[in-house]
């Protein structure tokens, strides 16, 4: 049982595309799931991962500064500075220039925790960058948007951090104290949870894809190179510039996933929100969260494979 569970885990980007090509053929299949289902779908995740983690985790990753300092940093630098550079250099219409860099500019999504999990790498270094990233995503998306989009827009402060309360801290917290309080049964809990984040993400893509098909099946090669080519630059720079930056391989995992994954809800949500309905500006966020989500499950089936040295 176990080896067919680790099996299907690593399929994972297998699950991933037949979900959203299922999606973009039938919506209705997936759309169900959206709303407080997304929100307890990725609870879920986060307790499953919580238990796997204990204090000294995290007691540990900040004893190591400069892990945290280069993954925020590279979060905030490298993928809004790429998304400007992207639109420019592909002359995307102004419509879907504004979502690129919109959706660049936003935090790390909580699918990088998940990823990172099943990639082998750091889950306490990546659910402490998720966090600090959403929380000072409260300043910095408006502004570096406004500064490299050249249009503001407000953000719900108090929602962000309610948010992330729900969907990250608490469902981890209270994973870590099970892991300390009932060993036996987070042992069999460890066995599955690594399945249960594989499906609850397939679905949560599949539905923001299912929710956005019109849009998606419209939209033009050069948006769709661009979100490619925004997310292959997080992952890539964030991998290579802090793997000479901390000479750790297990660290240069965890911030090129979180690099890599953005908010892509937050995204879509904002733009939804702040732009005029039909205007385009939504749909590089909703084709960011199948584009990421296969990457990064790609790298995480193979780095699965592949324990880090260190």
């Amino acid at each position: 049982m176990d080896n067919l569970l680790a099996r299907f885990a690593n399929a994972f980007p297998l699950w991933v595309f037949a979900c959203s090509a299922l999606a973009l053929w039938q919506p209705s299949l997936f759309t169900w799931f959206s709303g407080p289902w997304i929100t307890y779908g990725l609870g879920v995740i986060m307790l499953g991962m919580g238990i796997t983690l204990t204090a000294e985790d995290f007691t540990r990753v900040l004893k190591f500064p400069s892990w945290v300092l280069a993954g925020v940093l590279l979060q905030y630098t490298v993928m809004p500075l790429s998304g400007w550079a992207i639109a420019r250099l592909l002359a995307l219409p102004d419509a879907y220039a504004v979502g690129l860099i919109l959706v660049a500019c936003c935090p790390g999504g909580t699918a990088s925790n998940v990823v990172s999990y099943l990639a082998r790498a750091n889950v306490a270094l990546s659910v402490t960058l998720t966090t600090l990233s959403t929380i000072m995503a409260v300043a910095m998306t408006p502004w570096l948007t406004a500064t490299l989009a050249g249009s503001r827009m407000p953000i719900d402060a108090w929602g962000l951090f309610v948010s992330t309360l729900q969907v990250v801290l608490l469902p981890v917290a209270l994973g870590v104290l099970l892991n300390r309080f009932a060993p036996k049964l987070t042992v069999q809990a460890v066995r599955i949870s690594p399945s249960i984040a594989v499906i609850v993400i397939a679905l949560i893509v599949a539905s923001v894809l299912g929710a956005g098909r019109e849009q998606v099946l419209t939209a033009g090669l050069r948006l769709l190179l661009g979100v490619f080519l925004l997310h292959a630059c997080g992952f890539g720079f964030g991998y290579l510039l802090s793997r000479l930056w901390n000479r750790s391989e297990t660290v240069a995992r965890t911030i090129s996933i979180e690099v890599g994954m953005q908010n892509s809800g937050l995204g879509a949500h904002l733009a939804r929100t702040h732009f005029p309905a039909g205007s385009g500006v939504d749909i590089p966020s909703a084709i960011s969260a199948l584009t990421h989500c296969m990457i990064g499950s790609l790298l995480a089936a193979i780095w699965r494979r592949i324990e880090p040295k260190d």
